[in-house]
C-alpha cells in the first residue's frame, strides 16, 4: 500500500506538470469563469446533484458566501439548481451541458495536451486510464474530499 502511495505521489505531478494550464480571468474568456467559479463547477456532476449546503461544506466556505457564485453561474446557464426529489424544500445543483463547456474551456488541464498525452496510449490503455482517475474520484468522494 504504501508504495502504490508513493507512486500515486510521484506520477500525479508528471501528468498535472505536463498538461497545465496558465490560470486565467474571468474576464479573458468567452465564459467569464474565475478559477473560484471553476472550483465550484467541477464539483458538479450533470446526472447527480449535490445540495449547496454539502458544496459549500467541502469547499470550506459558508452557504451565504457560495450563495452569489451559485447564483452567478446559474443565470450564466453553467448550472441548474432544481427541487430535490427527496425533498422539495431542498436545492440540487446540476452541471449543465453549457457548464460542461466552460469546464472544459477553463480547466486547469490543458485539452491539447491531455489529448497528446491520450494519443501516447493505446485505446484499452486510455480506457484503462480513464478507469484509474474514476476509481480514484470516487474514493476522494468516499472520504469527503469532494462531494
Amino acid at each position: 500500500m504504501r508504495d502504490d502511495v508513493f507512486e500515486i505521489q510521484r506520477l500525479y505531478p508528471q501528468i498535472y506538470l505536463a498538461c497545465h494550464n496558465d490560470h486565467i480571468r474571468a474576464s479573458s474568456t468567452e465564459f467569464r469563469v474565475s478559477s473560484q467559479d471553476g472550483s465550484v463547477l467541477v464539483h458538479l456532476d450533470n446526472e447527480t446533484g449535490i445540495r449547496p449546503n454539502a458544496l459549500a461544506k467541502h469547499l470550506g466556505v459558508a452557504a451565504s458566501t457560495l450563495s452569489a457564485t451559485i447564483s452567478r453561474l446559474e443565470k450564466l446557464g453553467y448550472l441548474s439548481s432544481t427541487p430535490a426529489a427527496n425533498d422539495r424544500r431542498q436545492r440540487e445543483l446540476k452541471l449543465t451541458a453549457r457548464g460542461v463547456e466552460a469546464i472544459a474551456a477553463t480547466s486547469v488541464l490543458n485539452a491539447e495536451r491531455v489529448s497528446a498525452l491520450m494519443k501516447k496510449l493505446t485505446r484499452e490503455e486510455r480506457k484503462a486510464a480513464v478507469k484509474g482517475l474514476s476509481l480514484l474520484a470516487r474514493a476522494a468522494r468516499e472520504i469527503g474530499n469532494a462531494p
